[in-house]
Parts: C-alpha cells; sequence; structure tokens
C-alpha cells in the first residue's frame, strides 16, 4: 500500500457527539483518496468514526503503507498526536512517511513538526499529496513541491512556495465512498433519529470575513462545481445507497443566486427528487430565493446569526443586519421551510443587555432549532489575532485543542456556561407559554431551570470578584 488515509475521530471516545449522533463521513479524505487513485496512486482509506485506535495500528502493521496521511482539526489533534508518537516509536513502522493535512495545521506547523510530522500539507491536498507520493521519498524533491512545510537540519521550519487551488472544481472525481462503510452512517442516523442522511459538497472556499471564522484550507474564495455535476452525485448516490436526506457541507449554499436557479432546474430536467438541509447567509436570501431553495427539495434551512445584537454582529465583521436576519428565518417558516440558527455568546464585548436582545431575536424569530457555543479563539482567526495578548490556558499544546483557550471578555468564562442555560431555557419558556399558556407544568420547570441559570450567573460574578 502507497498511501493511507485516515482522520483520527472516534465517535466511541466522544460521549457528547455520541448523544448527538449525527456523524458524517470524512469527505476530504475520500475526494484525495479519488484524486490520488484516478492518478495511478494505490491507495486506502482507514475510517476511524466507528473504530478505534488499536484497530487503526493494525491495520497500518498490515498494509505497511509507504505514507500514512493525517486530516488533522481541532476534534482530532490529541489522537493525531496519539498516533504519530506510535508511528514514530514502533519498530515496525520507522520508515513510515507521516503527512499530515487539514485546516489546524495551517498555523501550528512548527507545534505538529515538532510532534513527529514529517510533512504538512498547506491548503488543499489533492495535488500536493500526489506530488508527495510520487517523490516524496527524495527529500531533495520536497524544495519542489509547492504548498508544504517541512523541517529542516536545525529544526527551523522550511514552506514551500504556496499551492495555487483548483479552478475547476469538475476536475475532481467524486469522492471515493466506496472505501468506506457508508452504510454505518445511514444507520446511525436511522436508529437514532428516524431518517438516514448523507453529506455532499458543491464548494470551496467562503468569500465573507466573520473574524471568529477559520478559512485556513480553503481559503477566503468562492469555488464551485457545476449544478450537473452536483446532480451527477447525487444520482450515483441514490443509485447506490438509500438514503433519506442531503446535508449540503458548504459555508454559504446560496452565494450565487444564479447557480442555485440551475441548480433547481437541472434536478427538475432531470426528474430528480431530494430532500436537503443546507446553511446560509440572510444577506444572501430574500422571499424569491427561498422560493426556490424550496422548489429545489430544501426542507431545512440553517441561517447564521450568531447574536441578536447588531453591536456585537458588527464587531464579528459579520456584515449582516440582525432585523434582516430575522425576517428571512420568518420568511422561511412562511414558505414551509424548516429553520435553523446559530449563536454565539461571550464574543469580546458583549454585555447582560447584548445577551437578552439575543434571547428576544431568537423568541420573536422562532427558530425551530437553535444551537449555541461560547466563543472561543481559534489560531489564524482575526479574532485570535485580535485577542492574542489576553489569550490564555493551563495547558500545553499537545494537552489542549483551541477550545482550551480563553481570552479576556466582559464576564468570567464560567459566566457565559450559565448564560448558555439561560438564554435556551429562557426561549424554550416562550415556546410553551405560547403554546401551552402561562402556567402550564411545562413552563414552570423552564422557569425553574431559567432562574437557576440566572443565579449562575450572578454567582460566577460574585466569585470573580471575590
Amino acid at each position: 500500500m502507497q498511501v493511507l488515509l485516515t482522520h483520527g475521530y472516534f465517535l466511541h471516545d466522544d460521549p457528547r457527539e455520541q448523544l448527538i449522533m449525527k456523524p458524517y463521513p470524512p469527505l476530504g479524505i475520500l475526494y484525495i483518496a479519488a484524486w490520488l487513485e484516478q492518478h495511478g496512486v494505490e491507495t486506502d482509506v482507514f475510517d476511524t468514526t466507528f473504530s478505534r485506535i488499536e484497530a487503526l495500528q493494525e491495520r497500518i502493521l498490515t498494509q505497511k503503507p509507504a505514507i500514512v496521511a493525517l486530516y488533522t482539526n481541532l476534534m482530532t489533534k490529541l489522537n493525531i498526536i496519539r498516533i504519530m508518537d506510535w508511528l514514530r516509536t514502533h519498530p515496525d513502522t520507522a520508515g513510515t512517511l507521516i503527512v499530515l493535512g487539514g485546516p489546524d495545521v495551517t498555523h501550528n506547523t512548527q507545534e505538529y513538526l515538532d510532534a513527529g510530522a514529517h510533512l504538512i500539507v498547506i491548503g488543499e491536498g489533492e495535488q500536493t499529496l500526489l506530488e508527495v507520493a510520487q517523490t516524496g521519498f527524495s527529500p531533495e524533491q520536497w524544495p519542489n513541491i509547492p504548498g508544504i512545510a517541512y523541517l529542516l537540519a536545525d529544526g527551523s521550519v522550511f514552506k514551500t512556495t504556496a499551492r495555487t487551488k483548483l479552478r475547476s472544481l469538475d476536475e475532481l472525481p467524486l469522492p471515493a465512498r466506496e472505501k468506506i462503510h457508508l452504510e454505518d452512517y445511514l444507520d446511525a442516523w436511522k436508529k437514532a433519529h428516524g431518517h438516514s442522511a448523507v453529506s455532499i459538497s458543491t464548494q470551496r472556499g467562503c468569500p465573507y470575513t466573520c473574524k471568529w471564522c477559520s478559512t485556513a484550507v480553503y481559503g477566503q474564495s468562492y469555488r464551485r462545481r457545476s449544478p450537473a455535476h452536483v446532480v451527477d452525485e447525487i444520482v450515483a448516490l441514490q443509485a447506490r445507497y438509500s438514503f433519506d436526506l442531503i446535508w449540503f457541507v458548504d459555508d454559504v449554499f446560496t452565494v450565487s443566486h444564479k447557480w442555485l436557479e440551475a441548480f433547481r432546474d437541472e434536478l427538475r430536467a432531470r426528474n430528480v427528487m431530494v430532500q436537503f438541509e443546507c446553511i446560509t447567509r440572510a444577506d444572501r436570501l430574500t422571499d424569491d430565493v427561498i422560493a426556490v431553495l424550496r422548489e429545489a427539495g430544501c426542507f431545512r434551512d440553517w441561517i447564521g446569526a450568531e447574536s441578536g445584537s447588531q453591536k456585537v454582529i458588527d464587531a464579528m465583521d459579520r456584515r449582516v443586519d440582525v432585523l434582516h436576519v430575522r425576517e428571512m428565518l420568518k420568511s422561511a417558516k412562511r414558505a414551509g421551510i424548516q429553520t435553523g440558527t446559530f449563536i454565539m455568546l461571550g464574543y469580546p464585548g458583549e454585555t447582560e443587555a447584548d445577551i437578552r436582545e439575543t434571547i428576544f431575536h431568537l423568541q420573536d424569530a422562532d427558530p425551530d432549532l437553535f444551537t449555541i457555543t461560547v466563543a472561543y479563539p481559534i489560531k489564524g482567526t482575526s479574532l485570535y489575532e485580535e485577542m492574542e495578548t489576553t489569550i490564555h490556558t493551563d495547558k500545553t499544546w499537545e494537552q489542549r485543542t483551541d477550545r482550551d483557550l480563553d481570552f479576556k471578555r466582559e464576564y468570567p468564562r464560567k459566566y457565559y456556561d450559565y448564560a448558555v442555560r439561560w438564554t435556551v431555557n429562557s426561549v424554550h419558556l416562550h415556546k410553551v407559554r405560547k403554546k401551552e399558556g402561562f402556567f402550564s407544568p411545562k413552563a414552570a420547570k423552564f422557569m425553574v431551570k431559567q432562574w437557576a441559570a440566572k443565579a449562575g450567573m450572578l454567582l460566577s460574578l460574585f466569585i470573580a470578584k471575590n
């Protein structure tokens, strides 16, 4: 075996993800696997999602790949370090070339190389890993491979010229899903949620400037597969697998209204029926665009908000109007599309007044689903750069991910954990009162939870001051 691709995410080790149970296949390495094989490189994929690290180690010892290529993000970082340690110390893997790629390596290159990687792929992986596979065991050729980094003899990092991004994504073969057990994902979804889902990517890059968001792999760009190419993939998936829904993983599915209309028309022309959910931005939505989404088969639209406070949204450089976000959430619901939205608490400068505005925003817009996270600084983002002098953690780099980092906020970090509960229970209380009345038993339950969360916020402030 020449190249073994893997990603180091083990669902069995993540109790929170087991509760959510919405796993998706590692599309990134499946695209790379298909590209390598198209160019004659013997390639295999070890999908770790439903497996364990011992099984990965056994596969490596059995296949003896010349290259082990590891996709790395902040969720898999700690496992990737464990895998690299094993590869570097096991007597039967001493000659294996360890190559890392993914969003977490771009701005932590020195650290990952010091931790045991031989080569780092920066940016898109298809063309770069192909060249590595063709010349990877000739270090004298490494300076000629765009898009990689490695250590020099003195321990310093050498980065080659940046890799030019693929212009036409239609050149990419479809992801090599046959190299994994996709049925495991479909079964997991069906058992947990009553329906199954597959994921599809139609674009790379994001042209927007949100300060907290990482663009470490595809950059601040917008490149898209043709509607016909995407429908080809859908048709191929429907012919091979039995699934209910499609999840389009694109950052902003409605960037191009022209593309969206052509996609709908392609589905119609080929009599392809789908149900899908996607992520959009309110400034790329109108009532007409929502109608096109519905006609194409969209059953759920996630419209990013992050905050109900315009002050916070502006600080994030989101470049949207919170009133328009609210209106588009309502418009989508009127059109018969389920709505979801994302909220982030604890952004620099956010006060309790801003959190109250967010609660009102959620109560008024009334999305069917919403998720809340507490802001954290991802290295390489504008948020990280702005807050770098205040960032702190009690863990070493090898022990932590970016989620373990904290920075100077208006209130103590613990305050925001309670603020999340306060927000969630305030919104649920509002929903229940609308449906069941002001003093229903369920309303009383959420009221008690709301008060308890508020008490926790106040207690966290008291402890911090004393």
